[in-house]
């Protein structure tokens, strides 16, 4: 084989070994996961739900008094208001209800990430705040997809795959009317950000802001300033922790 033909031979090899190597570094990338899931379930929710009964919004950024908060998936609907968080993770997954944190243990490795139902609470939060709704018509939905595996006992609204539909299902007793989903679904759509690069760069930008210890942060709920505090007794006793400065009549804690 003389010299032309082997590099020829090489780089119809490269032609194809580059991009496929790029490809995968992509996949692996936590935005290109978290992404993939969300398409996951919303083709669940194409394949389960009646788009008529279960109104639906994707990746929506509603503005809260410490920036900006997004949320995977809505479902509005007669029975109530579905806020679903995607976890596209696999391995296996403990926690706990009031945990702060929960674990992924994946080979020998562990890592830890933010207990998804406390994430998902400010989203409800914000909801509650743009729709003026009782918060009791809001129901939290964690869905992990993925090659995960609970090994704790989890609640009900957290599922896996699939099975969000089978816990939306669960509520049979209507408390909305037809008139007031399209009211809410109007009020989504006029409140929300525009799902821009823009506003997506923007929300990003606030959460290093808030993941910053020194940053200045304002209180979630009544948007007053928060300030660094210290546990004076309890089992907590000498640890800080950021603290609405309107306390006592606000008290909102968020660790430090």
């Amino acid at each position: 084989m003389d010299f032309t033909a082997i590099i020829s031979q090489h780089w119809t090899t490269l032609s194809w070994f580059i991009p496929l190597v790029v490809l995968l570094l992509i996949l692996k990338r936590p935005e290109t996961k978290g992404y993939l899931g969300e398409l996951l379930v919303r083709y669940f929710a194409w394949l389960k739900l009646d788009e008529n009964t279960y109104r639906r919004l994707h990746n929506i950024t509603l503005d809260t008094p410490d920036g900006t908060t997004q949320i995977d998936h809505v479902f509005v609907s007669i029975y109530g208001i579905f806020v679903l968080e995607t976890k596209n993770m696999s391995g296996w997954i403990f926690g706990g209800e009031k945990q702060a944190q929960w674990t992924q243990k994946l080979y020998k490795r562990t890592f830890k990430f933010q207990n998804p139902l406390r994430q998902n609470y400010k989203h409800l939060k914000a909801l509650e705040a743009t729709l003026n709704v009782s918060p009791e018509h809001l129901h939290s939905v964690i869905t992990f997809v993925g090659d995960s595996t609970f090994k704790t006992e989890m609640p009900a609204n957290v599922t896996q795959g699939s099975t969000f539909i089978r816990y939306m299902k669960s509520f049979e007793q209507p408390v909305f009317s037809e008139a007031d989903v399209d009211a809410m679904l109007q009020a989504l759509q006029t409140g929300r950000r525009a799902p821009t690069l823009a506003t997506h760069r923007e929300h990003v930008q606030n959460l290093k802001r808030r993941s910053d210890p020194s940053a200045e942060r304002q209180c979630p709920k009544c948007g007053n300033a928060l300030l660094i505090r210290t546990f004076k007794s309890g089992a907590k006793v000498g640890q800080q922790f950021w603290g609405c400065s309107a306390f006592p009549k606000c008290r909102i804690m968020q660790s430090l």
